[in-house]
């Protein structure tokens, strides 16, 4: 029985020897640095993660078993770095893994090059000068790498201004390629820094919101990165005008969910490769036990995630344990730091593990042979997305609940974005829906007035009016709220000279609303400033004046049908022709008679056309009542046919127009376009101050509308008005002229009969929605507007507000009769003939009686005197 057991024992023993001669141990080494509130730190847990499993799948190491040793210190303590090290060396280690901080890493690392032992990082690491660490090997991305792909996105989003702000000075190493931009690209780059001995950011912050910084690039840990997103959010810059990219890779481990729907545009870069399923099972893996085990401090991560750091950290345990099982031969032995004696297998062990191609949890590790860093990664571009889960692995879907992957950035290819613009906006509502926007207008009827009503009315529905309609239309389309105010300084905004601007457009720009509905003239200065979608409304600038009062005929009016200098011609003709008739009558022998037939031998002839008949016969003819003489001979009667030709035309034509003179009230404007204001001064024109109008004839080069902006600029405090109601009220009781848009005159003369448009268009416009620049509303209200404009709903909301009472139409009238007024000089110039004729006769009357007396004392002169001889 002794005899069996013996035996039983010796097989036992022989048994074991066999099995511990054919597995073999690799121990590794781990230096961690250890804070007071993180006994252990993320890279510690993760050494020891990746030595759990890879012990519990034997695939990778079969016959081989892996152990490790780990020594904790101090941060930034070099020398008690130093002394474990070599403690772990003394041990026999095939690897040092950390520690993660520049002093202690140097440290450490001239040891293991003296000795010839691999030291493993996954830190970014100051770059050496000389690079003659050749038994380093660094798993984080190499930092110029990771710079030109900040440099790739910042040009990709074509970004001209563009802040820096880091946390300490090793953000100005890792960003240098996109520091340099400046000189090769039309980039402009302003570096701020996070105050270093504070935690509150929100000095700086308020700066950058002060200087309208919308684009900002934040160097800085995931820790640092949770705090500053919180003081973002407390300053109100958490919104879609601004665009923050992290240059940390942990950003999408942070709890952003605060975050994702107040439309702020959110990118990062992510090194882990959440997309392959093994990847997933292992962070899965991960976040179990981490959840298990005690909570920790708030760090703004959400709970259980893999860091970056413990990914590179796992991939760099499965490196090293790869790369043993290709090395076949190697022993681990005791080195003694005070002796300098390198471990023999070392160079072997390390070109191993340069050699070595791993597919891990950051992706395909390809170590650079000459300074050990990772050149050659992808990373993947995430952004901040509303619309939740892109495509989700098993148990894996916080990390995809709020970002998603919009592209990939390789270090041999650059950029290349897989997110469709086109696809993004195919549904229109997606980033609109369920937020409420302000909306800045003004007071200008029919587009926004009070709404009048019995009782007391608050918010949106105090107004009303053909601007509030299409916001309507448009919130119902893009399913967003908003809240309307009216512009504090009740201007539309103009530019003065030091180039600030106010009004509507001020507001834009200082982002105190996101959408201007109102109507806001699209102008070239503005468009600089501020966006515009595409007009819903097209017009151009005319001139609003007030109807000129009506003449009636006055009682001479009968003369107006010709001009004067028509009725001096027919004048001169008649005296013209009168003369030509006489002489004609005069020269023609047939034109003389015998005034005695009964005594055919007299020598005595007269002639009918003398100058007073034959003055009597062309006014006869031209009354259209002929006379007693008649032409005898061919000469004279073709000048008196002619002559009766010439007064018939005349006649017909008098006639003609004599109605419409003596019925008809005659408008006479004293301007009827631009040119009649630019003209004279007796007439006060002017625009709304600040305004589209002023501004055109501000900027134009037009002579004429450089003369009319003169007059305007010399009489500022009367030719611009506040308003349109104050211009219009000038119109209505001044001699003024306003000058403003054709659809406000439109509407204006249809309420008020006394105005009315002079002239045409002086210029084409339009009305546009204003957005601040870069803001991501403006393409979906355009295609909102195309919608409305397709339906006819534009025209119809115009119809509704702009269709007055009317007036009434002046060709409508109804001829009257026609009074004293009209005709009274018909009777003065009758009257005043029959007083000529009275006064004529009285002097025929004298002068021929003193004829008579003249003529009687002859006689009796003559009688005397043969009465005396």
């Amino acid at each position: 029985m002794a005899k069996r057991k013996g035996l039983l024992f010796s097989l036992l023993y022989f048994m074991a020897e066999f099995w511990l001669s054919s597995q073999q141990v690799l121990r590794i080494g781990g230096i961690f640095e250890t804070l007071e509130n993180e006994p252990i730190s993320v890279e510690e847990l993760a050494f020891k993660f990746a030595v759990t499993n890879i012990n519990r799948n034997r695939t990778l190491m079969p016959n081989t078993t892996l152990t490790y040793d780990i020594q904790r210190i101090n941060l930034f303590d070099s020398f008690e770095a130093s002394r474990r090290a070599c403690d772990q060396l003394a041990l026999g280690v095939g690897a040092v893994f950390g520690p993660s901080h520049s002093s202690s890493v140097s440290a450490v690392q001239s040891i293991c090059n003296a000795l010839e032992v691999p030291h493993i990082q996954t830190r970014w690491k100051h770059p050496s000068v000389d690079n003659k660490d050749s038994f380093y090997i660094n798993l984080y991305p190499e930092y110029t790498s990771i710079s030109r792909a900040v440099l790739d996105i910042v040009q990709f989003y074509k970004w001209k201004t563009v802040t820096v702000v880091y946390e300490d000075a090793t953000g100005l190493i890792r960003l240098q390629e996109l520091i340099k931009a400046p000189s090769r690209y039309s980039i402009k780059i302003k570096i701020r820094q996070l105050p270093t001995g504070s935690k509150d950011a929100r000095p700086l912050l308020k700066e950058m919101k002060k200087g309208k910084e919308f684009y900002v690039i934040f160097d800085c840990s995931y820790q640092t990165s949770a705090d500053v997103l919180k003081q973002i959010l407390s300053m109100g810059m958490m919104t879609e005008y601004y665009h923050f990219f992290f240059t940390t890779l942990d950003l999408f481990a942070l709890d952003l969910e605060p975050y994702r729907y107040s439309g702020v545009n959110m990118t990062g870069f992510r090194l882990l490769n959440i997309d392959s399923p093994q990847v997933a099972s292992v962070v899965e893996r991960w976040a179990m036990e981490q959840l298990q085990a005690p909570s920790k401090a708030e760090t703004g991560m959400m709970e259980g995630m893999m860091t970056t750091e413990a990914a590179l950290m796992y991939d760099a345990v499965y490196m090293v344990a790869a790369a043993s099982q290709r090395t076949s031969q190697i022993t681990v032995s005791s080195l003694q730091c005070h002796r300098h004696k390198p471990w023999r297998f070392g160079s072997r062990f390390m070109n191993m593990l340069k050699d070595a191609q791993w597919n891990g949890l950051t992706g395909q590790i390809i170590i650079n042979k000459t300074d050990g860093l990772r050149k050659e990664f992808d990373l993947d571009v995430i952004s901040l997305k509303e619309d939740g889960l892109e495509k989700t692995i098993a148990g894996n879907s916080r990390l995809n609940k709020v970002w998603k992957k919009i592209g990939v950035w390789n270090s041999q290819t650059g950029l290349n974005l897989t997110e469709n613009n086109k696809d993004s906006s195919t549904n229109v509502t997606d980033s609109m829906a369920n937020r409420t926007l302000i909306v800045t207008t003004i007071l200008e009827n029919p587009y926004v007035m009070y709404k009048k009503s019995d009782k007391p009315l608050y918010g949106n529905d105090r107004f009303e009016g053909y601007c509030l309609d299409l916001l309507k239309e448009l919130s119902n389309i893009l399913g967003f709220s908003y809240e309307v105010k009216l512009v504090s300084d009740g201007k539309y905004g103009a530019q003065n000279d030091k180039g600030e601007w106010n009004g509507m457009v001020r507001e834009l720009i200082d982002h105190v609303a996101d959408l201007a509905v109102a109507p806001l003239t699209i102008t070239y200065v503005r468009e600089k400033v501020i966006d515009f979608s595409k007009p819903f409304m097209t017009l151009g600038i005319s001139i609003l004046y007030h109807k000129p009062n009506g003449t009636n005929p006055g009682v001479f009016s009968f003369l107006n049908p010709l001009s004067p200098d028509i009725w001096m011609y027919v004048l001169l003709a008649c005296l013209g022709v009168s003369c030509v008739l006489f002489v004609i009558a005069r020269f023609t022998p047939y034109e003389w008679y015998n005034p005695h037939p009964c005594n055919p031998d007299s020598d005595v002839v007269e002639n009918n056309f003398t100058l007073i008949n034959s003055v009597w016969f062309g006014v006869g003819a031209l009354m259209q009542q002929g006379s007693e003489l008649m032409p005898k001979a061919l000469s004279t009667r073709i000048v008196g046919g002619i002559w009766w030709f010439f007064t018939l035309i005349i006649i017909s034509s008098y006639t003609a127009n004599l109605a419409a003179f003596l019925t008809v009230e005659r408008m006479d404007s004293p301007i009827d376009s631009a040119d009649d204001l630019a003209k004279q001064t007796k007439i006060e024109y002017g625009a709304v101050r600040d305004g589209s109008t002023m501004t055109f004839f501000k900027k134009s080069k037009i002579s004429t509308y450089e003369k009319m902006w003169a007059f305007m600029s010399s009489r500022k405090n009367t030719a611009l008005v506040k308003n349109n109601r104050e211009g219009i009220q000038r119109v209505l009781t001044t001699d003024y002229a306003l000058l403003m848009e054709s659809t406000s005159i439109e509407y204006i003369s249809q309420r008020n009969c006394n105005l009315t448009q002079i002239g045409g268009l002086i210029d084409s416009k339009g009305y546009g929605v204003g957005t601040p620049i870069g803001s991501p509303y403006r393409d979906k209200v355009t295609i909102a507007i195309l919608q409305l404009q397709e339906e006819g709903k534009l025209h119809m909301m115009k119809e509704k507000w702009w269709r007055g009472n009317g007036c009434p139409e002046e060709d409508s009238k109804e001829a009257s009769a026609l009074g004293v007024e009209n005709i009274g000089g018909i009777f003065i110039v009758l009257a005043a003939g029959l007083v000529l004729s009275v006064f004529v006769a009285i002097g025929e009357f004298i002068y021929k009686s003193r004829k008579n007396l003249d003529i009687e004392e002859v006689s009796v002169g003559q009688c005397e005197w043969h009465n005396k001889y």
